[in-house]
């Protein structure tokens, strides 16, 4: 069954199948360990590294700054290799092209604009599955059926 689609007004070419979305609620100072988490689920649940792409809104992954410190080039190599769980901005212009079958967005920084339209670019890009960890609050809007944890 196909998952949410992003309820926007931009007339942009209908996807054959929307990606289902899940929202995780966290503070943007725990929003990067709940993604490291969730990346590590779905690496243990048997997802290819390189079929996932972490994007984040605010402070850059401490991966992403690790591979930069290697140089843009061989960081941009990456991408294109997709061998890799791969770590950018979400407002990294290289990766809006950048489709992989699992988006982790990383809500770490304040800004329901900026948040809201990097919630609906990781949509365009996630083939099956969007994860949305921290300032869940400020896309949950966008994605009225979304899946959310069952409160403890």
């Amino acid at each position: 069954m196909p998952g949410p689609r992003p309820a926007t007004g931009s007339g942009s070419a209908a996807r054959p199948q929307s990606p289902t979305v899940r929202l995780l609620p966290a503070t943007p100072q725990d929003a990067l360990g709940c993604a490291d988490d969730v990346v590590d689920e779905l690496l243990e649940a048997g997802r290819r590294p390189g079929d996932v792409l972490v994007l984040t809104v605010g402070e850059a992954h401490p991966w992403q700054q690790h591979e930069l410190s290697f140089g843009e080039e061989r960081y941009r190599a990456q991408l294109a290799e997709a061998a890799d769980v791969f770590y950018a901005d979400a407002a990294d212009s290289a990766v809006r092209e950048a489709r992989r079958e699992v988006v982790v967005l990383v809500v770490n920084a304040s800004g329901a604009n900026r948040a809201g339209s990097a919630a609906v670019r990781a949509a365009g890009l996630a083939g099956s599955l969007l994860v949305v960890c921290g300032g869940t609050e400020a896309v949950a809007p966008l994605f009225p059926g979304a899946e959310r944890p069952v409160p403890a």
